[in-house]
């Protein structure tokens, strides 16, 4: 098992997309088995040595920081596919393969892994079923949990625990493979998940529509679902095209200037027989005064594109240090709520320069602050800090999340109140224990203190 103590090891593999804590593990260990992670975990219970599992550290909340001395355990050397099942369809790996070498494996067979999202090639398949990550075709595709057929785990005792073996029925008790999922790597090292396939999807193309107002769009995503089959439906606002448009050099393809909001709608088009009906509820929801402009692409380079001005705004921003909340309210709920908050962050926060976009058609919403540029990184975590807990209120009159897909890690621990009752954390603290009596699974992140 490889070990590195080295300064840029220790910084590299300390900390995820957060910019908010200073990495400080004490080494980062590479197994390469799943005999090696039990042994790591077994001597770390006796030497009470806390560990943080690394997968590809995309994540959003901190979830991946080890600012403590903690040892980092990274899954990179974990990649492998270990059985390809093409009747069921499902695909057995390691936990350190990225989700874009298991698209791509998938995609070899004639068979398709629709969890997606723009970090898939960086990110590795443990880190996604720990954050349980959805993506953009979360409308017709679900989250990551829906695919998860079976997983291996070892524990913070040490155990290794086999669970549900890959079975698409199995009706015996309790299913502990949906406790790691989306535990964060709190309660168990995920080591090895099987995950179900699907056949390749048809053609497919993307419309991109610019909308007046928020008001708008729950009339289109209803328009559109009536006559196409939606497998994604991604807004996003006017200052997300500046930041965008600055980073790659490319000209926005609509009238940037007269609309407010736009979307990328990807839907089902084989041999292109979906053109006509797209183009006609287009038609419709111009008439309705719906929507102000559009195009339709026409080809594969075209929807990619288009895709291109939703998926670059991460990136796009990343310099500026965002304070993001990924929230989540029902679907119908969305312009309602997201109008209330552009009204709190600007009545509280005027100067703060705020991009939105989401996954609209299931009701999740990146709120991303950018830090000012005179502004120090602590000065400014400080800001969100004041901020979060004006906007989780009116997420919690809404009833709904304050992280529907970044997970919780170090960023919101405190806040899990807001989404979770007393008796919630205290069960969720109950369950920790019984995987992690020790203590020494990825310590700190997820439950507030006691």
């Amino acid at each position: 098992m490889q070990i590195l103590h080295d300064a840029d090891s220790l910084a590299h593999y300390g900390q995820d997309w957060t910019r908010f804590w200073t990495p400080s593990p004490s080494r980062v260990v590479f197994p390469e088995s799943v005999a090696e992670i039990v042994e790591l975990v077994q001597q770390a219970r006796r030497d009470r040595v806390p560990l943080v599992p690394s997968g590809g550290r995309t994540g959003l909340s901190g979830g991946a920081t080890a600012a403590n001395g903690e040892v980092v355990v990274s899954m990179d050397r974990m990649r492998a596919v270990i059985d390809l099942d093409t009747a069921e369809p499902s695909i057995r790996v390691e936990a350190g393969l990225s989700v874009g070498a298991l698209q791509t494996a998938a995609e070899e067979a004639n068979l398709y892994y629709p969890v997606d999202w723009a970090a898939a090639d960086s990110s590795q398949v443990g880190g996604s079923i720990a954050t349980n990550a959805g993506g953009i075709r979360v409308l017709r595709y679900g989250m990551t949990r829906d695919w998860v057929r079976g997983l291996k785990v070892v524990t913070g005792t040490g155990e290794l625990l086999d669970l549900n073996h890959g079975l698409i029925k199995n009706n015996t008790g309790l299913d502990l493979r949906h406790l790691m999922i989306g535990s964060e790597g709190t309660l168990g090292f995920i080591v090895e998940a099987t995950l179900g396939l699907l056949p390749q999807p048809p053609a497919r193309s993307v419309l991109l529509l610019g909308f007046p107002g928020l008001s708008s769009l729950m009339p289109a995503l209803r328009a559109l679902r009536g006559r196409l089959e939606l497998s994604a439906f991604e807004f996003f606002d006017r200052p997300s095209i500046g930041h965008v448009a600055k980073k790659t050099g490319q000209s926005f393809p609509l009238d940037a200037e007269a609309c407010s909001y736009f979307a990328v709608i990807e839907f089902d088009d084989p041999a292109g027989a979906a053109q006509e009906p797209a183009l006609s509820v287009f038609e419709d929801l111009v008439e309705a005064g719906h929507v102000l402009d559009g195009t339709l692409s026409q080809s594969e380079a075209q929807a990619a594109e288009l895709w291109s001005w939703r998926e670059a705004i991460s990136e796009s921003i990343a310099h500026r240090t965002p304070y993001k909340n990924d929230l989540s309210v029902r679907v119908g709920r969305v312009p309602a709520f997201l109008e209330q908050l552009d009204v709190l962050v600007a009545k509280h926060y005027p100067d703060l320069e705020v991009v939105w976009f989401g996954h609209i058609g299931d009701g999740n919403l990146h709120m991303n602050v950018l830090c000012p540029e005179d502004r120090s990184i602590e000065d400014f975590l400080a800001v969100g800090k004041r901020l979060s807990p004006l906007v989780f209120e009116l997420v919690k009159a809404h009833e709904g999340s304050i992280s529907a897909e970044h997970g919780v890690g170090l960023l919101k621990r405190d806040d899990l109140h807001w989404s979770r009752s007393p008796e919630e954390i205290g069960m969720m603290r109950a369950i920790k224990r019984q995987f992690d009596p020790d203590g020494i699974l990825n310590p700190g992140k997820v439950f507030p203190a006691a």
